[in-house]
């Protein structure tokens, strides 16, 4: 049913007084009338019109208000909202927190707290509801509800009896309670030493296992996860016009907002696109239904593809003088980019050493803006030269050679982080092959229509290289892999800071699902699941700039978190098993994250 007002004022028929009934409200009342507000709350899940109906009195003074006015009369709503389709019930409907107070004989006044979602729009609030005796039974006399102003903070909850593994890469703690409260977290610990206060939900999650919120340290929220967002790879543009897509991108961020919450990734990094990316850090900050951005804005790059740019805005700034670095680097901190990214991409060892002088000075300027600097470099000269620069994070692997002890000396005095990226490549070798793997195919569970529909036409399409070509791509592909994750262990095991990170946007890496096959390919190339943990919550977090207040699961830190089914340390692909999500303190039922068009009818928390 649409949210509306529904002010309901009782019949004389309903009221215990007008009837000469005087006995006071027993808990035995009280029990009547929560059972008639779950009934009432249940109808609407199951879009049963005959029982949603019995729970409100019918009487000719019923009111019904909302934006527009009132309608008087039970007759109206008996044959209108929400009876006449499918349409007029909510998608999901959440209602908790429920608390009754008797006013007087017959009388009890209740408010809870709800979520709905109607055709895909969230919204919060709070709903009273006034009971009236009718006899032996009860009635709904008024219920209203009042939606939330935006970054009102979820109702305190406790997560109670799951094995909580915090973020910081040591033990897990068995039968743990997690307290959230106003957003945040409140307490976390055993359940001996976590006193749970009266008065808030419990959640009880024994035999589960629960993490930080994952952050996705490498995405393009600029790329669409297919090959229209990239048409220097594969151009399209003929069937898939570029400018329509990258439209499409600003103005329906959720679609990849959704599918990143679903995969249990709670704050992801923008680290280089069209300025309108950066205008996501504010909108996303103090919501529940969007993971928290952090972006860098348009990159300072060593090349500025024709393809990617439009006619009155453009993504990438070529790097081609001393003076213009410093000039966009004020500009970028002026328009409130969070880091500085360079897109360091060279042919070879001489032209990285070209551009060492300008990286320089994009790290001293970035300093001095006080802003960090992620540099993509996959060759080892290249991100020798990042290093040199200044770079705060490399995202993307070493894949040309295997790094030396000169370079795990420098990045560990430099204290940088490492975001391997392993997986991206391979959506190229699907999209050149004009094939997807079971994999990629599991992951259009979880994303929205548009993308799924675009993914696939890989195969409607054909492959674009065939023969001796594709062979050879195969084959360099399949070498990169091997020396990305030698380079991995190598560095891991040297100490270097590792995290997660995917490359979402680039062709067939997905916002949101593509987390899972990296968490196992850095499973895969040695790391420990405790420490694939660790990389992709509390060492993400630091990386991104936001190591006080996500990543970790500690008192005053934002509410984020994932409830798993399996457990994550004894087999990182136990990641997948998500049974809820919580952003910013309101825990979601993965289920109820479904793209739209895929929801089942009814489906709640």
């Amino acid at each position: 049913m649409p949210l509306v007002l529904i002010v309901v004022l009782a019949a004389a028929s309903l009221s215990s007084a007008a009837a000469g009934v005087t006995r006071p409200v027993s808990d035995h009342d009280l029990a009547a009338v929560r059972g008639l507000f779950q009934k009432n709350i249940a109808s609407i899940q199951r879009r049963d019109r005959d029982t949603y109906l019995s729970c409100y009195g019918s009487d000719d003074r019923l009111v019904r208000t909302s934006a527009t006015g009132f309608q008087l009369g039970f007759d109206d709503l008996a044959t209108g909202t929400p009876a006449n389709g499918s349409d007029d019930w909510p998608d999901t409907l959440i209602a908790n927190d429920l608390e009754l107070t008797p006013i007087r004989d017959g009388v009890v006044y209740g408010t809870y707290r709800y979520r709905v979602v109607v055709k895909g729009v969230a919204r919060n609030g709070i709903s009273e509801r006034l009971f009236v005796r009718d006899g032996d039974a009860w009635k709904i006399a008024i219920s209203t509800a009042f939606d939330a102003a935006p970054g009102v903070p979820a109702p305190p909850v406790a997560l109670v009896g799951a094995t909580l593994y915090d973020g910081r890469g040591g033990a897990p703690v068995r039968d743990a309670v997690v307290i959230v409260r106003d957003g945040r977290i409140e307490r976390a610990g055993p359940r001996a030493r976590t006193p749970i206060p009266d008065g808030i939900d419990r959640v009880d999650c024994r035999g589960r296992f629960i993490t930080p919120g994952m952050i996705d340290t490498h995405v393009h929220y600029s790329q669409t996860g297919w090959a229209d967002g990239r048409p220097d790879a594969i151009d399209m543009r003929n069937e898939y016009p570029y400018e329509q897509a990258m439209a499409d991108n600003r103005l329906h961020p959720e679609r990849f907002h959704r599918a990143f919450l679903a995969s249990g990734v709670t704050a992801v990094f923008d680290v280089g696109g069209y300025p309108w990316t950066r205008d996501m850090q504010a909108a996303t900050e103090n919501v529940d239904d969007a993971p928290h951005v952090v972006a860098t804005g348009p990159l300072l790059a060593t090349r500025d593809p024709d393809m990617l740019r439009l006619p009155d805005q453009r993504q990438m700034v070529l790097m081609s003088n001393e003076d213009l670095i410093r000039a966009t680097i004020r500009s970028h901190a002026a328009q409130g980019s969070r880091a500085i990214k360079v897109w360091l991409v060279v042919r070879d060892d001489a032209e990285a050493d070209s551009f060492a002088a300008r990286v320089k000075v994009a790290g001293e300027a970035a300093k001095a803006a006080g802003l960090p600097m992620v540099v993509h470099a996959t060759t080892l000269e290249s991100a020798q030269v990042a290093l040199s620069g200044g770079a705060r994070l490399l995202v993307h692997s070493v894949d040309d050679t295997d790094v030396d002890r000169s370079f795990v000396r420098a990045i560990r005095e430099a204290h940088t982080f490492y975001c391997p990226t392993l997986t991206v490549f391979s959506g190229y070798v699907q999209l050149f092959e004009g094939k997807l793997d079971d994999e990629l195919r599991a992951q259009l569970e979880w994303v929205d229509p548009s993308v799924r529909e675009r993914v696939l036409a890989t195969e409607r399409l054909g492959g674009r290289i065939a023969g001796a070509q594709l062979a050879s791509v195969e084959r360099r592909e399949a070498e990169r892999t091997r020396t990305m994750a030698r380079n991995l262990l190598t560095l891991y095991r040297a100490g270097v800071p590792i995290v997660l990170g995917t490359d979402a946007g680039n062709p067939l890496t997905l916002h949101g699902p593509s987390v899972f096959p990296e968490l196992e390919a850095m499973q895969k190339a040695g790391m420990p699941p405790g420490a694939v943990i660790k990389a992709a919550t509390s060492d993400a977090a630091a990386a991104i700039g936001r190591g006080e207040d996500l990543g970790v699961i500690a008192a005053g830190r934002i509410a984020d978190l994932l409830v798993l089914d399996r457990d994550p340390g004894r087999d990182i692909a136990n990641m997948r098993s998500i049974r809820s999500v919580m952003r910013a303190g309101r825990l979601h039922a993965r289920e109820s994250l479904r793209p739209r068009a895929m929801a089942a009818p009814g489906t709640g928390n």
